[in-house]
């Protein structure tokens, strides 16, 4: 009993003492918690990144599209497999899509420092629009088609950009876009007839305020993805729906961008410029463009500028209901076709497949290459740049708070200038090139330049706030002005065999669901 007393005091008196000695150790008066603060500056949910004055805010929406007879996101048939129609396309086309936004900013004696990125985590159809063996080959090298396998996707970036003191520094919406850019009312990402850089450009801009909502902003461009389409060599064999070959040097200036714009009350007045330096790699090229051991020795056709005018209007306070609205822009472009035959993405050229009534043809088709300028090489006026004109625009109408309906539409025209039987204008050089080694028939008239037509009807419902289910049906219409028929070596699975030229015409159906937060 005594040795157990004496263990129990013993153990009672270490306690103590080990307990006064982490008292020792404790702070006199324990640190305050720091809570994360709302920060009211500029708008909702923004708060204070702890130990800091910068403010941020989490962002970003959730997007499930499906797209009937079409590439996701409203892509139209007009090129591809799904333009020929053949058994290697796809009936319909899905992408999921994550998209996170990061804004931090932070107020100086210069004024606010705001930084900017969106990325993407998507996942899509895979191929997108084709099933075909030559899209999805493994041996093709960094295939994009093939992202989407099973338990795969992949991050896409948006717009990553630095904003101080009137300057955007890094990937942002280009200067001489619109608001809307290339979504006055659609849900579809492929609404031609003016500029679209959603995405994002690399960039730098100066913007400045006027007083009055007056603003302007002026920039210099990157122009490899946004600004560029095609500078075709026509002394290079074409192909089906082809002339010449793809031959744009380097980026050897930016473009100059710019825009005054007028925001009030009653909606937005906005003119846009800017100008684009055409510059050609080489006049002697391989088969597909190519370079070859005789390309640097033969030199290249002098530089040229071209460029594109934009004007914009956004009509508010409708007396259809609250919050309707009309936004239209207009564009004129002179080696710039970028800026009127564009998408979020890259511009298509148009390859169309259709019925025939013709005897003796097989099919018809329709087509229309999209290009900056084309040039001969040895012809003494150098490189001719291509003329595109585009207006586009939607009226939106909202019913009520939960159903709102837009009605979007687009006209444009792609012109060669020239003569057909000019070889030395843009139209009779390409029509040289398109029609060496064809048989074509006698009503046979040979003219590159194009037109297009877009329509569509959006419908939206909002059950909840920042939660919509919508569905769009669109057309498209190639108005190409090619005539009579030829004996052409078509793109497998088609047979090469006599084609009637004729317009074109196609249309889907997008059905989305996004929540945004």
């Amino acid at each position: 009993m005594n040795l157990i007393k004496s263990l129990v005091l013993g153990s009672a008196a270490g306690l103590v003492a080990l307990s006064g000695a982490q008292a020792a150790d404790l702070p006199v008066k324990a640190k305050a918690v720091e809570y994360v603060r709302v920060c009211s500056l500029y708008g909702a949910g923004f708060f204070y990144i702890p130990g800091t004055d910068t403010c941020i805010k989490l962002g970003g929406y959730l997007r499930v599209d499906t797209t009937f007879n079409g590439g996701v996101y409203g892509s139209p048939a007009w090129n591809g497999d799904i333009g020929q129609g053949n058994r290697y396309r796809d009936y319909f086309s899905a992408r999921s899509r994550l998209a996170l936004t990061v804004d931090t900013r932070t107020a100086t004696e210069y004024g606010v420092v705001r930084t900017f990125g969106q990325a993407n985590i998507q996942f899509t159809t895979l191929g997108n629009n084709t099933f075909n063996p030559n899209s999805l080959a493994t041996n093709l090298g960094n295939n994009a088609n093939l992202l989407d396998s099973a338990g795969s996707g992949y991050v896409a970036v948006d717009q990553i950009f630095l904003q101080f003191a009137g300057f955007t520094f890094g990937k942002s919406v280009s200067a001489f876009a619109t608001p809307w850019n290339g979504y006055p009312g659609n849900n579809n990402s492929n609404l031609m007839g003016g500029h679209d850089s959603v995405t994002g450009v690399n960039n730098i801009q100066y913007t400045a305020q006027f007083g009055n909502g007056v603003s302007g902003t002026i920039g210099l461009d990157e122009p490899t993805v946004y600004n560029r389409t095609s500078l075709l060599n026509l002394s290079v064999p074409g192909g089906f729906a082809t002339a010449g070959a793809q031959s744009y040097g380097g980026v050897h200036a930016p473009d100059i961008v710019g825009n005054i714009r007028v925001d009030q009350a009653w909606g937005l007045f906005q003119v846009s410029g800017m100008a684009h330096l055409v510059n050609a790699s080489y006049n002697v090229l391989g088969a597909g463009g190519v370079p070859t051991a005789l390309s640097e020795i033969n030199g290249h056709p002098e530089d040229k500028w071209g460029g594109a005018v934009m004007a914009a209007l956004q009509i508010k306070n409708l007396p259809t209901g609250a919050g309707d609205d009309i936004k239209i822009d207009a564009t004129y472009a002179k080696g710039a076709t970028k800026q009127v035959v564009s998408t979020s993405g890259a511009s298509p050229s148009f390859v169309m497949f259709g019925d025939t009534g013709r005897a003796g043809a097989y099919q018809s088709v329709g087509f229309g290459q999209t290009a900056d300028g084309v040039f001969l090489p040895g012809a003494t006026d150098g490189i001719k740049l291509v003329d595109a004109w585009g207006i586009r625009g939607a009226f939106n109408h909202n019913w009520d708070p939960y159903w709102s309906t837009s009605l979007w539409g687009s006209y444009g025209q792609v012109r060669y200038g020239g003569s057909a039987l000019d070889i030395t204008s843009a139209r009779g050089a390409w029509c040289a090139n398109y029609v060496a080694g064809k048989a074509v028939s006698a009503d046979f008239s040979c003219n590159p330049d194009f037109n297009f037509a877009q329509v569509g009807l959006t419908t939206r419902w909002t059950p909840v706030k920042n939660l919509t289910f919508s569905a769009e049906v669109g057309a498209f219409f190639l108005d190409q002005k090619m005539n009579g028929a030829a004996t052409l070596a078509a793109t497998a699975p088609k047979p090469s065999t006599v084609y009637e030229f004729k317009d074109q015409s196609t249309v889907f159906l997008n059905v989305r669901a996004q929540r945004n937060f």
